[in-house]
């Protein structure tokens, strides 16, 4: 079976009859529409699209950006000594480096790599791990390459990914809560609950019912850019990592193109903007996407708290059968019953003498651990 890549700087170049062959367009992530939403807001990045041809067919796909990091805010949120630490931020130069992320750099989760069904899938990944060695060899001063996030379920394809010399790397897991059909309400849900969580649960409701919500129109997007650009810059700051800022211009278009599918949720405290969450639903999930918060006002009015009980009743509304409240603040969202499921990335410098040094420490680091509460009754 010969295979070969072909590499698109555009979502508008991709012709119809790729999307048509591979027919993965049901899953918003994967739809012309989805990706250019990004593409077109955030011009200060470079986006490829590789698709994996058989004869004229597409039989897989491969979303990537390049982007510039600066390299002391990845190695600050990894668990290593400070020697080690050192040595890695020397080896970059202690400055900002080129990486070339295969996946969707604002999602966390499998959004990265489509292969369409009845393939041989090995084949077809190892084709796109082809394509990503090409695009990386074309790429002038990239440092390093990052594959992300694969669930369990698919490492007997992606560990493929060994033998191209890449080393694999546990992340911080997503976290999901499963949605029962009988809780039709939020309080079928507390229901559920032992007292303790649901005591916590209805707290934070009464401590925040000082906030008027709202969900934004296409609209109110436009109106409110400004202050939903900077709550989200407030969540940025205290993140532990982030590889890239997302410019909320992207919001306005995923608002045109998905309408009720793409919710965003404003809190306002004395008719100002305090707190804001977004999601998508896709297919029976409902994915929590960025929030914003006025962390000044976080603690007196539970912002973050309510935005957090307002996922569930999205996820009861929107009648999804699991909410992924996606990675950070483990902890907190496993006191709602979400539990962790674990994700997988690959890394590799494109040089081949600094890799055989990364390669044992990306092995060995470890990912923070969380108690993980468990809630129902």
């Amino acid at each position: 079976m010969y295979l070969k890549s072909k590499v698109f700087k555009t979502v508008d170049a991709i012709p119809q009859s790729y999307w048509n062959s591979l027919n993965c367009s049901t899953n918003s992530y994967y739809s012309p529409e989805f990706l250019s939403a990004f593409e077109r807001a955030n011009t200060a990045i470079e986006f490829n699209y590789i698709f994996i041809l058989k004869d004229k067919d597409a039989v897989a796909f491969a979303n990537t950006q390049i982007v510039t990091i600066g390299i002391e805010t990845i190695t600050k949120n990894i668990t290593m000594s400070d020697k080690i630490r050192r040595v890695v931020n020397n080896m970059f130069c202690n400055n900002h480096i080129k990486v070339l992320f295969c996946g969707n750099v604002f999602l966390s989760g499998e959004y990265g790599t489509f292969l369409k069904d009845d393939e041989p899938k090995i084949d077809t990944f190892k084709a796109i791990a082809e394509g990503v060695k090409q695009l990386s060899k074309n790429t002038k001063k990239l440092s390093a390459i990052f594959v992300k996030d694969f669930e369990n379920e698919s490492l007997y394809i992606t560990d493929h990914l060994k033998s191209f010399d890449y080393a694999a790397m546990q992340v911080e897991p997503n976290m999901i809560i499963t949605l029962k059909p009988a809780w039709q309400s939020f309080e079928d849900y507390t229901n559920a609950l032992k007292s303790k969580y649901r005591v916590k649960a209805n707290r934070a409701d009464a401590k925040s019912d000082l906030l008027e919500a709202k969900l934004f129109t296409e609209n109110d997007i436009e109106i409110y850019k400004n202050e939903l650009q900077e709550l989200y810059q407030n969540t940025i700051d205290n993140a532990d990592f982030n590889a890239q800022i997302l410019n909320l211009d992207t919001y306005i278009h995923l608002k045109k193109a998905f309408k009720e599918k793409f919710i965003v949720k404003g809190y306002f405290l004395n008719e100002k903007l305090v707190g804001f969450l977004s999601a998508m639903q896709n297919g029976t999930h409902l994915d929590a996407h960025f929030i914003g918060i006025d962390y000044a006002h976080n603690k007196e009015f539970s912002i973050y708290p309510r935005i957090l009980n307002d996922y569930v009743r999205l996820g009861i509304a929107t009648k999804s059968d699991q909410i992924n409240l996606g990675r950070t603040a483990s902890e907190i969202k496993s006191t709602l019953g979400a539990a962790p499921k674990t994700l997988t990335c690959y890394c590799k410098h494109k040089r081949y003498l600094p890799n055989q040094v990364l390669k044992p420490f990306i092995k060995n680091v470890q990912i923070k651990s969380f108690k993980q509460h468990s809630v129902f009754k």
